[in-house]
């Protein structure tokens, strides 16, 4: 068992492990559906988003996340055999800012930032998770994006990013846990360089599937440390 005394920082994605993401976007595809003549439900519009998220940002590794998301809208409507407009993409591309946070979100954080610094790496531009951090009410030691690192998770530079930035405010690998939803995108990298992880499994309650986000590339990989929600693991980590 880990001792969580010795962490000095908890670094967190945020989009799935602090903002409620399926929710904002489903609250932007369903409609956007409807109004195309789209049969599907929350689960497939988000699978649909999923993977061409992780298609447009393999390919797209510099591109900012609004225009991130305008290509995304593009391939799913062609997988539904429709087109989006130009007017529908740039919606789109700008709905972060009404995505909302997760409920326990920024008390929980509250609780955790009086005993350690807190740190954002976020597939995600400034004036994005700008947006972001206001609905959180939380003011980060650091905060990492896409933008400032020229690629996206699960690449190797976030996270390599991610210890350069904590190594300045003079805490080591060893005393960063990082806080995370996704495997394919935090889990598994944070694995691959040895830095520990807690996974706050927030579709703990859906049967199947990954939702938004793409699977892990291991599908037998589950995290050693798992909360339901970001309370739950700060009543553990701040009892």
């Amino acid at each position: 068992m880990t001792d969580d005394r010795r962490y000095r920082a908890l670094s967190f994605d945020c989009y799935g492990t602090l903002i409620d993401w399926e929710t904002g976007i489903a609250a932007e595809l369903a409609p956007w559906a409807e109004r195309h003549g789209i049969v599907a439900g929350r689960e497939e519009l988000l699978a649909a988003f999923g993977s061409s998220e992780t298609g447009v940002e393999q390919e797209h590794p510099t591109m900012r996340y609004p225009e991130v998301l305008g290509v995304v809208l593009d391939r799913i409507a062609a997988r539904f055999g429709t087109t989006a407009t130009a007017a529908e993409r740039e919606s789109f591309g700008s709905s972060v800012a009404r995505w909302p946070a997760f409920p326990d979100s920024a008390e929980a954080l509250a609780r955790l930032h009086e005993r350690c610094r807190l740190v954002i790496l976020s597939n995600i531009d400034r004036a994005s998770f700008a947006a972001s951090q206001d609905i959180l009410q939380t003011e980060f030691d650091l905060v990492i994006t896409a933008e400032d690192v020229g690629s996206y998770k699960p690449d190797p530079a976030n996270f390599a990013a991610l210890l350069e930035g904590v190594g300045g405010l003079g805490i080591s690998s060893d005393e960063l846990l990082h806080v995370a939803e996704s495997l394919y995108h935090d889990h598994e990298p944070a694995r691959a360089i040895g830095l520990d992880s807690v996974w706050i499994h927030r579709r703990h309650d859906r049967a199947g599937g990954h939702g938004a986000t793409a699977p892990p590339a291991d599908p037998g990989f589950v995290p050693q440390r798992r909360y339901a929600s970001l309370m739950e693991f700060a009543d553990a980590f701040c009892p």
